[in-house]
């Protein structure tokens, strides 16, 4: 008899579908989302666990855990799951990402109209007795224009509902192309910075990562019209929540309306709760009765087949593949992924048309369909909500528009096996190779054109430089000034003689920052600069190693 523990409210739909399943006990407790001992205690008897926002699942919740099998999160959002952690433990990790997208479709619509027409001022006067039309006029939205960034599940529904409601929308992603974003009716900005100064209305939709945290900052709210007024109803901390507060308040932007926030709930001195012209909701964008409905069938669906059947769909952190298969391809899945993340990180942000794989010599001869899904999961993690998995990331490719083309050569050439990747984007493209020694060693031998020899983990600074003496030691002096130690570097250059284009890459033992790699740009003979984060060396990346 399989148990399951549901530990946070979920829909009676939900819970009669696992009572009625043969071979299931479920078990309602949601008093051990409030208690981590009590929880990780009683995770010991369970065989799996359905959860939503309120329940943890912090490492050391997780850590010893030799029973539990699998989580499923009534819900898109996994950043209260510690997906390292479960991989290391062997427990898969589901969640249901399409329940709640037209909730918050309409969520983001409900704050945009609301704002606009000032709904809650106006509804709140009346209250008192007051009848004032004029303090309360407010602006229509047709003929407006809309900015979306992030063209997903929910970006889409959001531009749909724009089109409907005759706004001009405009829409960013940094995997779609301008011909992808034409076939929805949308317009096409290149970067966030294009976009935010054409807008009379900027609502985001992506997940909350280092690349996309406080992405609408002071700087890019000085952008925008002061007519402009923006919507979060995605993950507290896309936005500068005091940059916003100061915007409305010196009137560099109209109005702002949020229903998610950085700390959950705010604390009381959150100063957007004091400002006007800022409307603020509790996280209401998936708090419809038909979204919670949807999240917690299938939920209670997801736990049912990967108990009963050894199914799994819609996993986050490991691909139906079978332990034979994973066992052989690992190295290589830990390959792929790496070239994607290193490609996704030099591309910049622009958006990607296609992606060409080169299997020689030894990965020639494993699944290597497996590596182009482990490559696609790094090239699109950053920019998925929940990140991208071994099971869905080469479609996620596809309904961004870009091409996944494999060529094979079995026949080794300088390298007993080798993994060619080129990746196309709208403002040119990035050629990376790497390639495996022994049976745990991942090394960069090529990047754009340039013969070298890299480790692939950890941070890497990679700079483009002439060729001359002195760039070295200058870039190694400003490290070392701010005490940034250099464990590994690989020079290529073009050529056999001096003077002409080179490349270095350097693996460094802490991560400079921003100034530091201003300066590093900022020297003589030096033309480009990149900060690369990839796992550290035999780190476990969830979705990708079995």
């Amino acid at each position: 008899m399989y148990r399951v523990l549901v530990s946070d409210n979920l829909s009676s739909h939900g819970v009669k579908l696992l009572e009625e399943a043969e071979g299931i006990e479920v078990v309602v407790n949601t008093d051990l989302a409030k208690d981590p001992a009590a929880l990780k205690a009683a995770l010991a008897d369970f065989d799996g666990i359905i959860i939503r926002s309120g329940t943890k699942l912090k490492p050391e919740i997780l850590e010893g855990q030799t029973r539990l099998k699998a989580v499923a999160r009534a819900g898109v959002g996994v950043d209260n799951v510690d997906l390292p952690t479960a991989t290391k433990q062997g427990i898969v990790v589901m969640n249901t990402p399409a329940g709640n997208t037209i909730s918050t479709a309409e969520q983001t619509f409900a704050l945009m109209l609301a704002m606009s027409r000032n709904i809650a001022p106006a509804a709140a006067a009346m209250k008192a007795g007051g009848w004032d039309r004029k303090k309360f006029t407010g602006a229509q939205l047709a003929g407006k224009t809309l900015g979306v960034i992030g063209l997903g599940r929910i970006g889409l529904a959001v531009a749909k509902r724009g089109l409907a409601f005759e706004m001009d929308v405009i829409g960013y992603d940094p995997f779609f192309t301008a011909e992808k974003a034409a076939e929805h009716g949308l317009g096409y900005a290149a970067t966030v910075e294009e976009l935010v100064p054409k807008v009379d209305y900027l609502t985001a939709h992506t997940p909350l990562t280092d690349a996309t945290r406080n992405l609408i900052d002071a700087e890019m709210l000085k952008k925008m019209k002061p007519s402009a007024r923006i919507v979060n109803c995605a993950r507290g901390g896309i936005y500068d929540e005091e940059a916003v507060a100061d915007a409305l308040e010196a009137g560099t932007i109209a109005g702002a309306a949020f229903d998610v926030y950085t700390q959950e709930p705010p604390p009381e001195d959150f100063r957007l709760r004091t400002i006007p012209s800022a409307l603020c909701a509790p996280h209401l964008g998936a708090s419809t009765d038909e979204a919670q409905e949807l999240v917690a069938v299938e939920a209670a669906e997801l736990m049912i087949g990967y108990l009963t059947r050894g199914e799994i769909k819609i996993a986050v952190n490991t691909a139906s593949v079978s332990q034979a298969e994973a066992a052989s391809t690992r190295i290589y899945l830990d390959l792929g992924y790496r070239l994607g993340s290193l490609a996704s990180q030099l591309c910049g942000g622009a958006g990607v048309k296609r992606a060409t794989l080169t299997y020689r010599g030894e990965v020639a001869t494993k699944k290597y369909g497996l590596v182009t899904s482990a490559f696609t999961k790094g090239l699109l993690d950053a920019a998925i909500e929940g990140g991208a998995n071994m099971i869905n990331a080469t479609s996620l490719a596809k309904d961004r528009g870009i091409e996944l083309v494999e060529t094979v050569n079995e026949s080794a050439g300088d390298f007993s096996t080798r993994v060619g990747v080129k990746v196309e984007t709208e403002s040119g493209s990035v050629e990376v190779d790497g390639t495996v020694f022994g049976n745990q060693y991942l090394r960069l031998i090529g990047l754009d054109g340039f013969h070298l020899e890299s480790l692939l983990d950890g941070t890497l600074l990679i700079y483009r430089h002439e060729d001359r003496p002195g760039v070295i030691g200058a870039i190694g002096s400003v490290l070392g000034k701010h005490e940034i130690n250099i464990a590994d570097m690989a020079l290529g250059r073009s050529g056999d003689s001096a003077g002409g284009s080179s490349v270095a890459v350097l693996h460094l033992d802490s991560e400079p920052t921003a100034e530091v790699v201003a300066e590093v740009a900022a020297l003589p003979h030096v033309t480009g600069v990149d900060v690369v984060k990839l796992p550290g060396k035999g780190e476990a990346i969830a979705g990708v190693t079995a």
